[in-house]
Order: C-alpha cells, then structure tokens, then sequence
C-alpha cells in the first residue's frame, strides 16, 4: 500500500510539473476533504491487497492504450514508467495473494496432444443448439469478468453501508445488482459446461457506517470504474467465438453505458465533472 502510495504521488507531481510548464490549468482533483482518515476500516487488510491487484490490472490497459498514443518524447518516458511500475504493482500484489491464499483459481484445462484447425462454421454458430466447449482464451475472459464483478460487489456492499446520499445510494445498489447478474450468467454457464464456477475467497468488508471517502470521490471511482469495463468486455468481445458468449458482451456493454450515464449526470448535476481541453469551436469564432 505504502509502495501504490508514493508512486501515485510521484505521478501527480510529474502532472503537475507537465501542465505547469505548458501553462495549462491544473485540474482541481480531489481535496483533502475528500478523505477522512479518521472513520474506522471499511474493508479488511485482505480487501486493500485485492484493491491493489485489480486497480493495477485495470491501470495496465490504460497506460498502454495511452503509451501507444503518445510521441512527445517526455510524455512518452512517463507513461513507459507509469506503465511498467502498474506492472511491477501488479505481480507484486498478485505473488502477495497468493502467499496469503486468496488469489482466485481459475479454470483448468488440459493441454492440447497436437494442433488442430477449425473445420467447421458451427465452430462460431451452434448448430441445432449444440456448443461446442469453451476455448482457452473464453476461459481467461470469463474467469477475470466474475474476478472483476464480485470485486465491484464487495465494494459496492462496503460503501453502501456508508452512503447517506438516497440518489448515490441508488445508483451504488444499480451498479451492484448489474455485476451480481454478470457473476450469475457466467457461473451458470460454467457450471453447464460442466466448470467449476468461481466464487470470493472471502469477504472483506468491516461493519463501520462512517465513509472513509466523500460522495464525490466514490461517484468518480465508478465513472472510472464503468469506462475500464467497457474497454475490457469490447476486448473479451473481439476474442469470443462462440455466438452465445459474442451476444452477451454486446448486450452488456449497451447496459453498462446506460448505466454508467447515470454516474455521468450525477456527477454534472452537482458540478462534479471537470471539463478535459477540448478543441476550439471555429464556428463561434467565426461568428456563425
């Protein structure tokens, strides 16, 4: 936690010194009213771990999508570092739960005798309501979409025992019964495929009723949080095989922009949301 501590403070400092040497507003963030360090644990130690492997998982497809989008050579030298320190975080804490015993297993399948090719379209498009088994890479998908979901569960049952915002409240209980029907759909079909499903080692989260952050703060984690998840089911998507599991996504991602549009409004409704820069309006400047 200390070592995931000093190193988002590092970047912040490098922000900063990035935005004031082009003269660009620094962005107002969060305050130190946006914490309180003196409310109770709401989670256990075990949860702060988990927090640390999934925030850094999630970190790792952003700052690659940022990397490869970058060529200003300074700009490029933070987002490798950032890139690789997320990395660094994130086997560290995942040789960490392991150690502890709380690194969830996922499916196992044997290996394969020789390579094979596809034959057939039913390999894509079951035929007479026949699927073929899950493949390896459905598999990874499948495993790391439940690990995610009862990770947001066991958040969204944590905050919600401090939340006194009814609106907040409502939009944390929406988020939660979405991932719960994302856990069941895939632990079903795992067990159809005759898979053990995948279940949390533990729960972690304490009985404090006092919020360790602000409302606004928990509203912009899930904006942060919904964004990630598109990015990572569009990917689950584009590797699914099976029409079944493709038609699923589809209809995942569809509800999760509508959900996380909620969040969006929230947020703007109580001036929450800072503006990124954006381009000029060359209409208005030409008066039009």
């Amino acid at each position: 936690m200390q070592k995931s501590l000093h190193i988002s403070q590092t970047h912040l400092n490098q922000i900063k010194d990035i935005f004031s040497e082009e003269s660009i507003p620094l962005p107002d963030g969060f305050m130190e009213k946006d914490i309180n360090l003196l409310a109770p644990p709401l989670f256990y130690d075990l949860f702060a771990l988990s927090f640390v492997y999934s925030m850094n998982r999630m970190s790792m497809v952003n700052l690659g999508f940022a990397t490869s989008t970058v060529a200003r050579a300074d700009l490029l030298d933070f987002f490798t570092k950032a890139l690789n320190q997320a990395t660094e975080l994130y086997a560290e804490s995942t040789t960490l739960m392991l150690s502890k015993g709380i690194y969830d297993r996922p499916p196992m399948i044997t290996y394969p005798e020789k390579v094979e090719y596809v034959k057939k379209q039913s390999y894509i498009v079951a035929a007479m309501g026949k699927k073929r088994p899950l493949n390896a890479v459905e598999l990874t998908e499948i495993f790391f979409n439940i690990e995610r979901n009862y990770f947001s569960v066991l958040l969204c049952m944590g905050l919600l025992q401090v939340i006194k915002d009814k609106e907040i409240i409502n939009y944390i209980k929406d988020g939660m019964e979405r991932s719960e029907k994302q856990i069941n759909f895939f632990n079903e079909l795992l067990e159809k495929e005759e898979l053990l499903g995948t279940v949390p080692v533990s729960m972690e989260v304490t009985n404090s009723t006092v919020s360790p952050i602000s409302d606004k703060l928990i509203v912009a984690l899930f904006n942060f949080l919904n964004s990630i998840d598109v990015t990572l089911i569009g990917h689950a998507l584009s590797l699914s095989m099976r029409l079944d599991l493709a038609t699923y996504y589809s209809k995942v991602i569809g509800e999760i922009l509508i959900y996380a549009e909620k969040g969006f409004n929230i947020m703007v409704n109580r001036q929450w949301l800072e503006q990124p820069p954006q381009a000029p309006n060359r209409k208005v400047l030409k008066g039009e």
